[in-house]
């Protein structure tokens, strides 16, 4: 809390601002002596209403590292969730040649990194209004943007920007998967853990028994079972056990007409059983073998 309302502590007039970032509330009108400029932006030329982007540009506390230039790094805020960062770079490119945009949820002073670790495991973000750092080439770039006049426009006829069904195909399309590049990935990280893994046990066989300094020897645990090997037949295995094991716990005779079938099936073996019998000793008491006593 403390370093997320310390980030643009120069703003006397500022905490207003800087508590709702911190509840990471974005989506709230901000007063306008809060930032210095409020540049307005439309979505297309058929929308009659603005939406205001708040920038400013961007310091920190004397004393606090941050990873973004001085005087060169606009801060901005309120941003929308259909503004993206190559959209940003485009509205605020008359300013100046802009270097680099990035969008976050809340404020930080670490940029994230660009590249994910994989491209198909990644946690999926809430779309919704987000702050952004721009990052100019030249500290004149800030100076032009606060002078900057508005309204700007989104989504134009050179830069369509998809909504409705076509952003929706576009998402779709999007979202199916390379099963090739997929399998890469997946074996990829299974053969680092797998490598890790047996790093760890390497290492650990080697400090097994050895004092550290303060003359304390770790134990360690290992169970007696090995475990079993990736392998489809072992796999086919495991989940043929699991279905006999399911198949054991079902319930019998949980409703009132599964109990009466089964009530009447016992029934019908014990008359059957008896009909049987009762043949077996007309046929002994035929050929005279029948000794009851």
């Amino acid at each position: 809390m403390d370093r997320q309302m310390g980030l643009e502590s120069d703003m006397a007039k500022g905490n207003c601002v800087n508590y709702m970032l911190a509840l990471g509330n974005l989506n709230f009108t901000v007063p306008h002596h809060c930032f210095p400029l409020a540049i307005p932006i439309k979505f297309s030329e058929k929308q009659q209403a603005s939406h205001y982007l708040y920038v400013r540009e961007h310091r920190v506390r004397e004393g606090t590292q941050s990873t973004w230039p001085q005087k060169r790094t606009l801060f901005v805020l309120n941003v929308p969730p259909y503004c993206t960062e190559e959209c940003l770079s485009r509205l605020l490119s008359p300013c100046g040649h802009v270097r680099s945009v990035e969008l976050q949820e809340k404020p930080d002073l670490a940029e994230s990194p660009k590249e994910p670790k994989s491209k198909f495991f990644q946690p999926k973000s809430v779309p919704g209004f987000q702050v952004a750092y721009v990052v100019f080439q030249k500290p004149g770039g800030v100076s032009a943007a606060l002078t900057l006049k508005g309204p700007l426009l989104v989504s134009t006829e050179n830069h369509p920007v998809k909504t409705g069904i076509h952003k929706w195909i576009s998402d779709c399309e999007d979202s199916v998967l390379d099963p090739e590049a997929l399998r890469v990935e997946v074996n990829t990280f299974m053969e680092a853990y797998d490598q890790k893994i047996a790093e760890e046990e390497t290492k650990a066989k080697e400090e097994e028994g050895v004092p550290d300094e303060e003359g304390w020897v770790k134990v360690t645990r290992r169970g007696r079972r090995p475990v079993l090997p990736r392998t489809e037949a072992a796999s086919l295995r495991v989940l043929e056990r699991e279905k006999k094991k399911r198949a054991r716990k079902e319930l019998l005779n949980f409703y009132a007409w599964q109990h009466r079938e089964t009530k009447m099936e016992h029934l019908a073996q014990l008359r059957k059983k008896f009909e049987e019998d009762k043949q077996r000793i007309e046929l002994m008491r035929a050929q005279r073998k029948f000794r009851p006593y």
